[in-house]
């Protein structure tokens, strides 16, 4: 039977003789069709206008489709009268169907068609909300404001960047110290990511603990300056330069942790050593140009209780030979200077300044070496400090140049802060207890671990 579609409620008319007849075994969809108006009728028909459903793969009109219908008549093709559907594109539940007015263009093959909303012109109930963009791809702030906004707040000597009271989701609210599910978790962790994912989340966490990125303006004011690199210079960023010190001490800890905690065969150490290498290499100038955390794993390598094994590094250099001379030639001359405060410290190579030499200075600590060395390397490192203070901004548009895009891992973010790696180390209650305590008792216990690996001859 042939099915007509009135223009008007009481109009109805047949279809032109050469209209095929549809299938009842093979219904097509109205999503996967087009309306269309004809341009004439039979003679017996009302004069009002006839709207007809087209079912006919052999007009001559097909070959002609309009341009709004270009996507719909290409995923169409005909075969013994009927209308087969290749692939067609599925229609969203939001498409209307829009009829042109006839008084402004002439009647064409198709005039009532179907209007599918486009990736420019979807409407703005429809459009996907943007993901929020991560706190150290925040724009910055304008630094000049009117000077009647401004006023004067005398700087607080207590600045911290970090966050004691936050949950943490890999320990629980009391922990005992290196409980062996964490260990675990913390090795599996490392183990998924790459060295070079994992110098980014290092990067971001050391940006976080320096004050370099997501400092709210609240920090700002409270500090009197912009970032955490100029605070560390001045007279009350002792907490800061505290706070950086111990963040240092516990990440060459728990990464000789991960090296002499390794019991097993002496394959397990060798990657192990071999693994903190390669982060290494991603962390240098150049790559992720983090010189904090370089200076950390730096720690760990060149530590007594690590450097003393011997068959482990003998195994390192049979084993992987490219890792052991990249870190004789290349990593311990670059730490070398950078102690000395004669290495690369440029804003374009590197994200985060070795900031350790210029805050064990301003701490009051002693500087190795004979005294004319002693005096050339304190003016190096006042010198370098003061050029640190100076370029914080662009280090700070480095560093988030470098993290543009990255979305890190919750639970290894969380396992790269200081307050998570102090409870780990000692637990819920010995974290509180003083700090030269805490570290020389663990020192102790690294040393046990080691004479246990590779006992003395």
């Amino acid at each position: 039977m042939e099915r007509t579609l009135p223009a008007n409620p009481g109009t109805t008319a047949s279809c032109p003789a050469r209209a095929r007849k549809w299938s009842d075994s093979q219904p097509a969809g109205l999503e996967h069709v087009g309306w269309s108006r004809e341009g004439h009728s039979d003679p017996g028909a009302s004069p009002g206008s006839t709207l007809a459903l087209t079912c006919m793969g052999s007009d001559p009109e097909l070959l002609k489709p309009p341009a709004l219908l270009g996507s719909i008549a290409d995923s169409l093709s005909a075969s013994d009268g009927q209308l087969h559907v290749k692939t067609p594109t599925k229609l969203t539940r939001t498409s209307s169907l829009v009829l042109p007015d006839a008084s402004e263009q002439p009647p064409t093959y198709c005039e009532l068609v179907l209007r599918v909303p486009s990736a420019q012109g979807t409407p703005p109930g429809l459009q996907c909300p943007q993901p929020e963009a991560p706190w150290w791809e925040a724009q910055e702030k304008e630094k000049e404001e009117e000077e009647e906004e401004k006023s004067f707040a005398r700087p607080q000597a207590d600045i911290s960047f970090c966050h004691p009271g936050k949950s943490s989701g890999l320990l629980g609210p009391q922990n005992r110290p290196l409980e062996p599910k964490v260990l675990n978790t913390l090795r599996g962790l490392f183990l998924e990511h790459h060295p070079g994912s994992t110098a980014l989340h290092l990067l971001l966490a050391d940006c976080q603990a320096a004050g370099l990125l997501g400092v709210t303006q609240a920090q700002r004011d409270a500090m009197g300056v912009d970032s955490g690199l100029e605070l560390l210079t001045l007279p009350h960023g002792h907490r800061l330069r505290s706070e950086l010190l111990e963040r240092h001490e516990v990440l060459v800890l728990a990464g000789a942790l991960a090296v002499l905690g390794c019991t097993g065969p002496l394959e397990e150490r060798t990657a192990a050593l071999r693994g903190l290498v390669e982060l290494a290499l991603a962390l240098r100038p150049g790559a992720a140009g983090d010189l904090p955390g370089l200076a950390a794993v730096m720690g760990v390598l060149l530590m007594p209780q690590v450097s003393r094994l011997e068959q482990t590094w003998c195994q390192l250099r049979r084993s992987h030979t490219e890792a052991a001379v990249a870190f004789e030639q290349e990593l311990k001359p670059l730490m070398r200077a950078l102690d000395e405060g004669a290495g690369p410290c440029d804003p374009g190579e590197v994200a985060l300044p070795h900031v350790a030499p210029a805050v064990r200075l301003l701490e009051g600590e002693e500087l190795p070496g004979p005294p004319e060395e002693s005096c050339e390397q304190l003016l190096r490192t006042l010198q370098g400090a003061r050029q640190m203070a100076r370029d914080a901004p662009k280090f700070r548009k480095a560093a988030a140049r470098r993290l543009k895009g990255f979305r890190p891992n919750p639970d290894l973010q969380e396992a790269l802060t200081t307050n998570f790696l102090r409870r780990l180390l000692w637990g819920s209650r010995g974290e509180g207890a003083p700090r030269d305590s805490r570290l020389e008792k663990f020192r102790q216990v690294l040393s046990v671990l080691s004479l246990r690996l590779e006992p003395d001859c």
